[in-house]
């Protein structure tokens, strides 16, 4: 089973965070730190998506809307409909965490991966991934706010000023330097990777930091925990069946319906996490906490399947073809007659 090495540095951080919480001066620098951070990542997410690639993709609509549905309508209504389990499963900041988990984009690294070993259509991956993402730079802040209320940062003046500075004005910067910096960071992709990483782990320790001096985390009990993974492992596994199934309910190919699969199945950590950060405050500790275990979830499932779907497609391939076969016998039966 895959084990995410980045999970293990979240979870160091978070130890980290435990152990020596920032506070007092150290909080405000780490606060601003961790605001300049994510404008960064947005900056660098809209420095990297390319405009030309996204028109190209959109010749594959249906596929493209099919994911972006599963991604922001199914999910989300799996989620609100969880609300039923609050009190007695999850308590109110952990559904929270977990409809915020709802509302952020698909993943584009480990769908691309997990589509490209399964033999599917790997191009469509990309470019779901993407639209995905360019999507949730918008809907993810707006569905949060809408959904989630006052506890999420609510639908205010100050929030939507915060989603517009740290979220959106950052990606549309990175958008329009893009002719003139995408060469740069074409280049130093790896480079540019650490940075997102580190910065994102700077989220994360400043996030846990607040939740520590509140001292909420006296609000998770070990049964609390056992009853999040179960729950999201029923919309995993719901999503999964229905982006199958669904696909070839819609008549998509083998090749799209694992990519409709796999792009439609996923959240995206790098995204969710700085999101989080902006719309939910000295909450973020809580409501990054199920993002984090659904990610490592989605890659220990979607690797098996992932080989699963490889050995069916070799299986079908190494196969005899029934019609070819057919086609002989009634040839060579019609010659001997």
């Amino acid at each position: 089973m895959p084990i995410d090495p980045y999970i293990l540095l979240l979870l160091g951080t978070v130890g980290l965070a435990a152990l020596f919480p920032a506070r007092g001066p150290a909080a405000d620098v780490a606060s601003g730190a961790s605001t300049a951070a994510v404008a960064l990542l947005f900056f660098l997410y809209g420095a990297r998506l390319s405009t030309r690639e996204a028109l190209d993709g959109l010749r594959h609509w249906r596929l493209h809307i099919t994911v972006l549905a599963c991604t922001f309508l199914v999910f989300p209504l799996l989620g609100l409909a969880a609300r039923g389990l609050v009190p007695v499963i999850l308590t109110h900041p952990l559904y929270q965490g977990l409809l915020f988990l709802t509302l952020v984009p698909s993943t584009v690294q480990s769908s691309i991966a997990f589509t490209s070993m399964a033999r599917g259509n790997v191009p469509a991956a990309i470019c779901a991934g993407s639209f995905s993402s360019l999507v949730g730079i918008v809907a993810t802040p707006l569905l949060a706010a809408s959904l989630l209320g006052g506890s999420g940062g609510g639908f205010s003046a100050d929030s939507l000023l915060k989603i517009v500075l740290q979220l959106l004005v950052p990606f549309l910067a990175g958008q329009l330097l893009r002719r003139w910096i995408g060469g740069f960071v074409t280049r130093h992709k790896q480079v540019l990777g650490l940075v997102d990483r580190g910065s994102i782990l700077l989220v994360v320790y400043t996030a846990f930091s607040v939740g520590v001096v509140q001292g909420i985390w006296h609000q998770v009990s070990p049964a609390r925990l056992g009853g999040l993974v179960v729950v999201e492992a029923v919309i995993l596994a719901v999503m999964l069946l229905l982006t199958w199934y669904g696909g070839k309910a819609l008549r998509f190919g083998r090749a799209d319906r694992i990519a409709i699969q796999f792009a439609g199945s996923k959240k995206s950590l790098a995204a969710g996490l700085p999101m989080a950060s902006v719309l939910f405050g000295a909450q973020a500790a809580l409501a990054v906490l199920p993002l984090m275990l659904f990610h490592q979830m989605q890659l220990i499932v979607g690797a098996v399947i992932a080989k699963r779907r490889a050995r069916d497609a070799a299986a079908e391939v190494s196969a005899p073809q029934p019609a070819a076969a057919t086609r002989t016998a009634v040839g060579t039966g019609t010659r001997s007659g």
